[in-house]
């Protein structure tokens, strides 16, 4: 995991066998709701699969980028253009970013 003040970058958050290996979701939820409760938003680059945004009160946006591949300029603009805007609504704001594995997007 990596940390500033206001982002987080993590590998996917993981439910079931992958859990042993990768982030507990229910343990990523109950982290940022205890550290952060209602001022975080996570961000889900992974194509290739999901989860149910419940977990995380359905702040949850999903950008499609494939994995080992430079993400489309549209879907930066996409992306950089919505956390600008969840960042400035509230000082105590923080993203979540993640991937599959944590480092590769």
């Amino acid at each position: 995991v990596f940390s500033t003040d206001r982002i987080i970058a993590m590998s996917f958050p993981s439910s079931g066998k992958q859990s042993f290996y990768r982030n507990p979701i229910k343990e990523v939820a109950r982290f940022l709701d205890t550290k952060h409760p209602d001022h975080y938003k996570v961000y889900n680059l992974c194509s290739e699969k999901g989860y149910d945004p419940k977990y995380f009160h359905y702040r949850v946006e999903r950008i499609f980028i494939d994995d080992h591949n430079v993400p489309a300029l549209q879907d930066m603009l996409k992306f950089t253009a919505s956390v600008r805007e969840w960042m400035s609504q509230d000082e105590k704001n923080i993203i979540a970013i993640h991937c599959k594995g944590g480092k590769g997007r």
